[in-house]
């Protein structure tokens, strides 16, 4: 009901499309009474993984398990021309190039081992923006190349603090101004989760179980 009140919520960059921010937080539990959700050997708790709809910053999508945070990609229906914002906690790029198959867009982090083949190069303007780089190329890894056969848009931008920072993305229509402006949009949903712990305080579970928990 709340999420068409807010579709034309203005996003800060010129952008025409649903732009959801992906990630997961952790609510810790205490092991001796719920030993079915170990992290760590003295530790439990389970992950809260959240797709936030950045319009309005409403979630339409919460899941909550235990298991690995880039297995829940599988269960994720993959809305057709939406953009994904993610962290590189989520770079698994079979399941990116089921999100480009699925004819949606991806913007994630890349990892500092992360292989890529250039095969164009794109002009930038260094002097009135913090892109260094934009190009087109593939990934070399056999693996990761079997696993996204497709072309990738890589772009390489330079933080405030004057850090490299590298994005893979599917989208080649976009500025590569406006693909680094949505990575900082991401950082919604970790807001969201400051608000869930500083208000929705659950003094009590309906019982010890997983499905009640």
């Amino acid at each position: 009901m709340a999420r068409p009140l807010y579709a034309r919520e203005p996003l800060g960059i010129d952008l025409d499309a649903t732009v959801y921010a992906f990630d997961a937080t952790t609510i810790d539990l205490c092991l001796s009474v719920y030993p079915w959700a170990p992290i760590h050997k003295t530790k439990a708790g389970i992950k809260l993984r959240t797709r936030l709809d950045l319009h309005g910053a409403i979630s339409s999508f919460i899941h909550v398990t235990e298991t690995h945070e880039v297995n829940v990609l599988d269960v994720l229906d993959i809305e057709p021309g939406a953009f994904y914002l993610l962290d590189r906690g989520y770079l698994d790029f079979a399941r990116l190039f089921a999100i480009h198959q699925a004819q949606a867009f991806f913007v994630n982090r890349a990892q500092s081992n992360s292989k890529f083949k250039r095969r164009y190069s794109h002009p930038v303007d260094r002097t009135n923006s913090n892109v260094l780089c934009d190009q087109t190329g593939v990934l070399t890894v056999y693996s990761s190349s079997k696993d996204y056969p497709a072309t990738l848009r890589r772009v390489v931008v330079k933080d405030e603090a004057g850090n490299r920072i590298t994005f893979l993305t599917n989208n080649f229509a976009l500025k590569p101004e406006s693909n680094a402006d949505l990575d900082p949009q991401r950082w919604q949903v970790e807001l969201f989760f400051k608000w869930i712990k500083q208000h929705l305080r659950i003094k009590a579970f309906l019982g010890m179980s997983e499905n009640a928990v």
